[in-house]
C-alpha cells in the first residue's frame, strides 16, 4: 500500500505525464479511502485549471 506522500507525488506527477496502469490503480484504491489525498487531488485540479485560464488571459 502506498502512503499519502507517494500519492501525492503521483498527482503531481499526472500533471506532467501519464500514469502507468499500477500508478493509476494505486491511486484510485488510495483515493477511495483517504480523504486528505482527495481533497489535495480536487486542489491541484483547481489550481491547474486556474493556471492555465490565467495563462490564456495573458496571451
Amino acid at each position: 500500500m502506498k502512503t499519502c506522500k507517494d500519492i501525492s507525488e503521483l498527482l503531481s506527477d499526472s500533471m506532467d505525464r501519464p500514469l502507468t496502469w499500477r500508478e493509476r490503480w494505486a491511486v484510485r484504491l488510495h483515493l477511495l479511502m483517504c480523504r486528505h489525498c482527495s481533497r489535495f487531488q480536487n486542489h491541484l485540479h483547481f489550481l491547474h485549471k486556474a493556471a492555465g485560464r490565467y495563462y490564456l488571459n495573458k496571451r
